[in-house]
C-alpha cells in the first residue's frame, strides 16, 4: 500500500471540498435515517458485519457512494470499486479473479462496489451472477435509475434494494456547517462569515444534492474577497451567483440583429401588421437565416398568444415547415402570412405567465418527489414501496374526481390563470 499512499495527502488536499469531507463513519452521515438509523436493518448488517449483496438506488449526492465506502471501513471486508461509465467488464472480471484468490487463500471478502450500474447493459451485468451467488463477490450497486428497469432481473433478485432520498434542506445545512468548522479536511482554517440565512439557502438550492451544494460553497468561497481581518464573507447573493449556470449567447450579426428582432416580436405583440411585415424585411433582406425567424414565430405564438387561439401554433409551424421545403427567397412570403396572422391574433400571455411560474418555483424551491399514488408500479418491489397506491383511475367516476395531482408541499397551487 506504501506505494499508492506516497504523495496521497497532495491529492487529497487538491480534491474538491465534496470528496475531502467525504464521511468516513456512520455517525457523520447525514439523512438516510430510514435505513441507517439506529435499529434500522443495513446499520444492523454493517454493524454484525453481515452485509448482503445489494443495490443503492437513488438521486445524485444523496450518499450512495459514500455509503458504500463506509460499510467497507467498518467490515472486515476488502473494498474495490469501479464505475460503469468508464469501465469495462474485462476489469470487472480481474477484479472478480483476485477477489476469488483473496476468500481462498486469506478467507478475505471483497466488496465490489459498482458505480452507476446500470450503464452496464444486462448481458453484461450476466457476468456478476456467478459470483455474487456463490459468494465470491459481495455487491454492492449503485443506480440513480429504477433497477426494476436497469438491473437483470436474476442479478436483481439476488440483491437487496435499498432506496436512497434526496437529502432534506436540514441535512445539507449540517453538511455545510460540518465542512466549515473541519479544520482537517474543511474550511475550519480559513476565517469565514456566513450567515445562517446563506447556509439555509444552500440547503434549499441544493435539491437535496450533497456534493451540489458543497461545490457551490467552495465556489462561493473562492470567489469572494477577503475583507481587510482576512474574514471572508458569503452572503445569500454569493450561493446564488456560485449555483448560476452560464449560457453562451449565439450572436449571429452584432447587437443590430438583437434590436430587429425585438422590433418584430413587439409590433406582433402591438397587434401592427404594417410594423410586422416591416422588420420581418429588414431581418430577410438583410440575409437573416428564414428559420431563425420561424422558429421565433412559433415562440410567439406560444408565449404572446396561447391558448387565446391555439390554432397560432399550428400556423407557426406550418410557415416553418415551408421555408424548409422551398427555402428562400419564396419562402418570405409564407413568413408574412405568418407574421400578419400573429400581428392579429388576440393576445394572451396567460401560458407563458404559468410556465414562468413554474420554472421560478423549480429553481427556488428543492425537487418535490412524485406523490406515490401518481407513480406507476409494474414490478413487483415498486408496489411493495407502495407506487400506484390509491390513485383514483378517472374514467372509472362521474364528474371531477377528487384528488391530488402536485406534490405535498405545492398543493393548491394554481399557476394557470384564465383572463376573463
Amino acid at each position: 500500500m506504501a506505494l499508492f499512499e506516497e504523495g496521497l495527502g497532495n491529492v487529497k488536499t487538491a480534491a474538491p471540498l465534496a470528496d475531502k469531507m467525504r464521511p468516513e463513519r456512520l455517525e457523520d452521515f447525514f439523512g438516510q435515517g430510514n435505513i441507517v438509523g439506529e435499529k434500522k436493518i443495513l446499520r444492523a448488517a454493517i454493524e454484525r458485519d453481515e452485509i448482503p449483496s445489494m443495490i443503492f438506488w437513488g438521486p445524485p449526492g444523496c450518499g450512495k457512494t459514500t455509503l458504500a465506502k463506509i460499510i467497507a471501513k467498518m467490515t472486515k471486508s476488502a473494498f474495490v470499486e469501479i464505475s460503469a461509465t468508464g469501465g469495462s467488464v474485462k476489469e470487472a472480471r480481474l477484479i472478480i479473479a483476485a477477489a476469488d484468490e483473496r476468500l481462498r487463500v486469506h478467507g478475505t471478502r471483497t466488496i465490489f462496489f459498482i458505480d452507476e450500474i446500470h450503464r452496464f447493459n444486462k448481458s453484461q451485468q450476466d457476468a456478476f451472477l456467478p459470483f455474487v451467488e456463490n459468494g465470491t463477490i459481495t455487491l454492492i450497486g449503485a443506480t440513480t435509475e429504477n433497477p426494476s428497469f436497469e438491473v437483470n432481473s436474476a442479478l436483481l433478485s439476488r440483491c437487496r434494494v435499498f432506496v436512497l432520498s434526496a437529502l432534506e434542506p436540514e441535512d445539507i445545512a449540517k453538511i455545510i456547517s460540518r465542512a466549515l468548522s473541519d479544520k482537517e479536511k474543511g474550511l475550519g482554517n480559513m476565517k469565514i462569515a456566513i450567515t445562517d440565512e446563506a447556509i439555509g439557502f444552500l440547503g434549499d438550492m441544493a435539491n437535496g444534492d450533497a456534493r451540489s451544494a458543497l461545490n457551490a460553497l467552495e465556489l462561493a468561497v473562492k470567489s469572494a474577497k477577503q475583507l481587510k481581518n482576512k474574514t471572508i464573507k458569503i452572503s445569500t447573493d454569493a450561493v446564488k451567483e456560485a449555483f448560476q449556470k452560464s449560457h453562451l449567447l449565439y450572436d449571429r450579426a452584432g447587437e443590430e440583429h438583437y434590436n430587429i428582432i425585438s422590433a418584430l416580436h413587439k409590433s406582433m405583440r402591438g397587434s401592427d401588421t404594417d410594423a410586422s411585415l416591416y422588420w420581418l424585411g429588414r431581418m430577410l433582406m438583410s440575409g437573416e437565416d428564414p428559420l431563425y425567424v420561424a422558429r421565433r414565430i412559433i415562440r410567439f405564438a406560444s408565449e404572446d398568444i396561447g391558448i387565446a387561439n391555439p390554432a397560432a401554433l399550428t400556423q407557426a409551424v406550418a410557415a416553418y415547415t415551408a421555408c424548409q421545403y422551398i427555402g428562400m427567397p419564396e419562402c418570405g412570403v409564407n413568413l408574412a402570412q405568418a407574421v400578419v396572422y400573429m400581428a392579429k391574433c388576440p393576445k394572451s400571455n396567460a401560458l407563458y405567465t404559468a410556465y414562468g411560474e413554474v420554472q421560478r418555483d423549480i429553481k427556488e424551491l428543492p425537487n418535490e418527489p412524485v406523490p406515490l399514488h401518481l407513480r406507476n408500479a409494474p414490478t413487483k418491489l415498486m408496489k411493495e414501496l407502495g407506487f400506484g397506491k390509491g390513485y383514483k383511475y378517472n374514467p372509472n367516476f362521474k364528474g371531477k374526481v377528487e384528488q391530488d395531482y402536485l406534490p405535498e408541499k405545492l398543493k393548491g397551487k394554481k399557476y394557470y390563470k384564465d383572463k376573463k
